[in-house]
């Protein structure tokens, strides 16, 4: 186990570098609208539109070859430092810092009730298939899996914010720093969590049903039932223990798409400025030292989280042995 978790760290470094290398050539070659504007305002006040570029790309120390700035970037990082973002004026792992607790606020909450919620509707489910109860689970399933998270936010919004009254408008950041165990915290991150836990919810639902069927059935459980073991003692020795073996890579996945993507769409809709709002203003502002900090987080939850899994693997079923060669 402890050269399969070696290797495992060893091939994530590689995975990283490429990453970083991709994402820096990218930001490289992609258009730099500030370098326009620049160009465009000296050139309207009469001055050297060339010289304006080369200042700029000066002050942002973009005026060295593509390999060095990239060189100079890895010496920093592995220093422990992140660079400095041009956009905030302030560096970029202060900046990280400062929009992680937003982020973590409304993301934790949503794993949370999405696994809890969602696993244990999807293994009733699977132990009452073709009921009522597994038709309206599979109904709510669908529902949550098939709507947009930015357009179903706007949606609640409007409700409950606009026309009933009952959450903010705005996202208050003062109000989730200084009173973060609050109700008018609270408030403000119901809607976040409830729309990002919904999506997830009912993949969990779908997966943890479809797991937990391949074994309601089995040699196993029939044997149990057979001894008298019903009910609790069923679903939770029996069923969901095998069942979690699988599930466990969902744990992950959406931990992953939570900073990926959802986060992105429901930060802006919500004004939240978090994680994904500040990767996307980077983006916008082609910062690149903070576009290249941002990307490096999922990354390392990536790498930590798989080796999480891979060890829960082991926990779950004793079959699996990676081994020490």
């Amino acid at each position: 186990m402890r050269w399969y978790i070696a290797r495992r760290v060893a091939w994530a470094g590689v995975v990283a570098f490429v990453i970083l290398t991709i994402t820096f050539v990218l930001l490289d070659l992609a258009p730099d609208a500030q370098l326009a504007q620049v160009q465009f305002q000296a050139a309207s006040g009469g001055g050297d539109a060339q010289s304006a570029a080369e200042a700029y790309r000066e002050r942002r120390g973009l005026d060295g070859p593509l390999w060095q700035r990239y060189a100079d970037y890895l010496t920093n990082l592995f220093t422990g430092d992140w660079g400095w973002s041009d956009t905030r004026s302030q560096p970029v792992t202060e900046a990280i810092l400062t929009a992680i607790p937003y982020s973590m606020m409304y993301s934790i909450p949503s794993i949370i009730l999405s696994t809890v919620i969602g696993m244990g509707i999807g293994l009733y489910s699977a132990l009452n298939q073709y009921t009522k109860t597994d038709y309206a689970a599979t109904f709510v399933a669908f529902f949550g899996i098939s709507i947009p998270n930015f357009w179903f936010g706007i949606v609640l919004l409007l409700v409950f914010a606009v026309e009933l009254d009952l959450v903010p408008v705005l996202f208050n950041a003062d109000t989730a720093i200084n009173d973060t165990f609050s109700l008018a915290n609270a408030k403000q991150l119901v809607l976040p969590v409830f729309v990002l836990a919904t999506g997830a919810m009912a993949s969990n639902m779908r997966y943890a049903r479809a797991e937990a069927l391949e074994y309601v059935q089995a040699e196993f459980v029939k044997t149990a039932r057979a001894k008298g073991a019903t009910g609790w003692r069923m679903l939770t020795r029996h069923i969901l223990r095998p069942t979690l073996v699988p599930l466990s890579t969902l744990l992950v996945g959406d931990l992953l798409g939570l900073i990926l993507s959802a986060s992105y769409l429901v930060e802006v809709v919500f004004g939240i400025p978090g994680l994904g709002r500040l990767s996307l203003d980077a983006i916008r502002n082609q910062d690149t030292a903070l576009v290249l900090g941002t990307t490096l987080i999922p990354v390392f939850i990536a790498v930590i989280g798989n080796l999480l899994q891979d060890i829960a693997y082991v926990i779950l079923d004793p079959r699996i042995d990676y081994g020490d060669r």
